[in-house]
């Protein structure tokens, strides 16, 4: 069996639902509920209030 001289690379996607576009995502939303937690508890009530 003859094998390749040159292995192609895959590249990885500019768009959609991939994987690590949805951790990276995930990731942010995560330090933004912590964020807004942490606000919260400093302003002594809740930021979305009427």
């Amino acid at each position: 069996m003859i094998e390749p001289s040159i292995v192609p690379q895959r590249r990885l996607p500019r768009f959609g639902f991939h994987r690590h576009t949805e951790r990276l995502n995930g990731r942010f939303a995560m330090i933004g509920f912590i964020a807004l937690l942490l606000l919260e508890k400093k302003l002594g009530h809740g930021v979305m209030i009427w």
